[in-house]
């Protein structure tokens, strides 16, 4: 007979440094990104910081927990060096929910060490739910604004000349074009929805180009692997970019082995970030027409790309394995409200024709009516959206 483990009384900062340091394994083994593997770290530290670092682990209650909790969320967000750019005082729900996420996670995990006799998230006031609507720049273009976006990309981002005699003037630098990557970059973004994540950390070879067709292996979250299909537009695409301007990229730092293994770089011949991946979106929404432009991150763009794959009628199991959702409940948070869709739907339903023809009592029951026809893409959004879906659907795969 096996005797039952030994529990181990560590204090919360020593299981904290345990801990994370199985999540840096973790990380390495590429089961956690590293964006993930760092706000594990960071929430863990602060847990440490709020219940006392000093105090042994199995002491902490889940009223400890729910008073960490508290507290975290009423601290300012550290996030935001602009106090007026957040919405409120102190941490969103949504922000305080991750956290709790983080220390579920790792109460999970001390229950496995025996670091505690039991986990005391069993005893935590449940996660509260965030009704706060996500903020514009996160929520999905329509699409005349996406078939906008998609044509501002591929304008050349050149900066205008100086004015002569101008002090300092310089002449725009032509090494500094980037129109074919910004052009594929967004495009990527906007047709196949990946994570900013997953495309910054795309390689050359991650693309199997062949005559027929063109495809992707994303490695996505947790290590998952999804493979998906270039459009003809969407290749043509990555095939200019690849002939005309990586290879003058690339050259500038060929003793740089990432580099060379990275599908989008710099115009110093570095791999690419998410940062860098954002700061190019916001200079192609610049160059949209001011009918159409917003502010928007590459989130958003995993929004529209979900969005209108589903306003044309595709199931949203297949936008959820393009999507990399493992669930489709995932995939419904991504879709947000088209404009006219509820009406078109009203509009549509098999009872709405008997509202127009009043029978009387015990007059002959009227013929059954025809099935109606589905709605069109016309009944579902406005005018202007139809038009510019059709410029985006040579790009879809």
């Amino acid at each position: 007979m096996v005797a039952p483990p030994r529990l181990n009384r560590l204090t919360v900062a020593a299981a904290a440094d345990r801990y994370l340091a199985s999540v840096q394994v973790e990380s390495v083994r590429g089961v956690l990104s590293p964006a993930t593997a760092r706000s594990y770290e960071r929430d863990v530290r602060e847990l440490a910081r709020l219940v006392g670092g000093d105090r042994v682990l199995d002491d902490v209650t889940g009223e400890d927990v729910d008073d960490a909790l508290v507290r975290y969320q009423a601290t300012p967000d550290l996030r935001y060096s602009d106090p007026a750019r957040k919405g409120g005082p102190g941490r969103s729900v949504a922000t305080v929910n991750r956290f709790r996420q983080s220390v579920s996670r790792f109460f999970a995990h001390a229950t496995r060490q025996c670091w505690v006799q039991a986990d005391p998230m069993q005893w935590a006031a449940p996660p509260a739910r965030s009704r706060d609507r996500l903020r514009v720049e996160r929520t999905a273009l329509s699409a005349t604004a996406a078939g906008a976006l998609l044509q501002a990309s591929a304008a050349t981002a050149a900066r205008p000349a100086p004015p002569q005699g101008a002090a300092g003037a310089r002449a725009p630098r032509t090494d500094q074009a980037l129109a074919l990557r910004d052009r594929l970059v967004v495009a990527l973004l906007l047709v196949l929805g990946p994570r900013v994540s997953e495309l910054a950390r795309a390689d050359v070879a991650d693309f199997s180009r062949e005559p027929e067709e063109t495809r992707w292996r994303i490695v996505g979250k947790g290590g998952s692997i999804r493979t998906v299909a270039l459009s003809p537009p969407l290749a043509s695409a990555l095939e200019d970019y690849l002939a005309e301007l990586r290879p003058r990229l690339a050259a500038r730092r060929s003793d740089d082995p990432d580099a060379q293994r990275a599908l989008l770089l710099t115009w110093r011949g570095r791999r690419i970030d998410t940062q860098a991946v954002r700061a190019l979106l916001a200079r192609a929404v610049e160059r949209m027409p001011s009918t159409y432009r917003r502010p928007a991150t590459p989130h958003a763009l995993r929004h529209t790309t979900a969005t209108l794959l589903v306003a044309e009628g595709w199931d949203v199991k297949v936008v959820a394995e393009l999507l990399g959702h493992r669930s489709i409940a995932t995939t419904g948070v991504y879709l947000d409200r088209i404009e006219g869709e509820l009406a078109a739907a009203i509009r549509s339903h098999p009872l709405s024709a008997d509202l127009a023809v009043p029978t009387d009592v015990g007059a002959e029951a009227p013929e059954p009516l025809e099935p109606l026809e589905p709605p069109d893409a016309g009944d579902i959004t406005d005018q202007p959206d139809s038009s510019a879906r059709a410029d985006l659907a040579p790009w879809l795969p």
